[in-house]
């Protein structure tokens, strides 16, 4: 059975708490793992998890801020530790190149993967994944920073009464086509995730959340530091819940949290978020994507 959740590694900001790790997300989404900004000691919270590095397909880095970096050495060096058979996909900023380089080659390690690079320039990039596609776009941050957006394409779902009242059964399913292929099924909108770390609200932050049924989304700041997230290119609570508002989302993730909150400021997160939606990530949540949307 096909396996769709996010598995939250970490859900600190610039500094990790003894609560909360530097980041980390784990889109596991049909044997495909999707790696989001993995943050220092990524590689041991997959061990608390239960994740292992042949579970990762895909590696995506929004910025090279240590918080959202720091443990692509660890990585890296843990996909050829295991051999990992399969090509391991990275994206990340083509303007933070060097970064890459310098933390895929941190230290000495043995062993050897296979991982396709895929630095990504000006507007963005749309790229095809297994069943899937991953599309990359710039964000307001202090330094190159994209967000990114997983989708999977629009299918149909078969009606059983009507195929079985033109007596189509078994392999003759799937040779159906035209009217007849509109008569027997039902749109099925395929599944989207967004994920949007730091940044300030910007165009391109609604369009990666449209119609998202799962948006993890930063939201580093409560009201009182409005001010503040606006000039560290960030956003509060409330904006990540006015985007998902806007923008139609079915699950609002709330994470990347300041280091100045403790436990007792969790509740005005969810709060001022405003949205029935809403989960404040906590480190190792297992967040599952949900049933499908219904057609409309």
């Amino acid at each position: 059975m096909s396996t769709r959740e996010l598995l939250v590694l970490g859900t600190a900001g610039a500094v990790p708490t003894r609560r909360r790790n530097h980041n980390g997300y784990l889109l596991r989404w049909d044997g495909r793992g999707i790696l989001f900004d993995p943050g220092e000691g990524t590689q041991r919270q997959m061990a608390h998890a239960g994740a292992s590095a042949t579970e990762l397909h895909w590696l995506c880095v929004t910025h090279f801020h240590g918080d959202h970096a720091l443990g692509v050495p660890g990585i890296v060096q843990r996909l050829c530790r295991d051999q990992v058979p399969h090509d391991v996909h990275a994206v990340f900023p083509a303007d933070g190149a060097e970064y890459w380089a310098r933390l895929k080659d941190a230290t000495s390690y043995h062993g050897s993967a296979t991982i396709v690079e895929h630095p990504v320039r000006g507007a963005g990039a749309t790229l095809a994944g297994d069943g899937f596609t991953i599309t990359a776009l710039p964000l307001d941050h202090s330094i190159p920073t994209y967000g990114y957006r997983l989708a999977e394409p629009d299918g149909h779902t078969f009606l059983p009464e009507r195929l079985r009242a033109h007596g189509i059964a078994g392999a003759a399913v799937r040779e159906l086509s035209g009217d007849l292929l509109a008569e027997c099924t039902v749109p099925r909108p395929g599944q989207r995730v967004a994920f949007v770390m730091d940044t300030r609200l910007c165009d391109n932050v609604f369009e990666l959340a449209d119609g998202a049924d799962m948006l993890v989304i930063e939201s580093t700041y409560l009201d009182s530091e409005a001010e503040l997230a606006t000039e560290r290119g960030h956003l509060t609570a409330r904006q990540a819940g006015e985007v998902a508002r806007a923008c139609g989302v079915r699950t609002l993730v709330l994470t990347h949290f300041s280091e100045r909150y403790g436990a007792a400021d969790d509740p005005d997160f969810l709060i001022q978020a405003d949205f029935p939606g809403a989960v404040l990530a906590h480190d190792l949540d297992r967040i599952p994507l949900g049933a499908r949307r219904r057609a409309r």
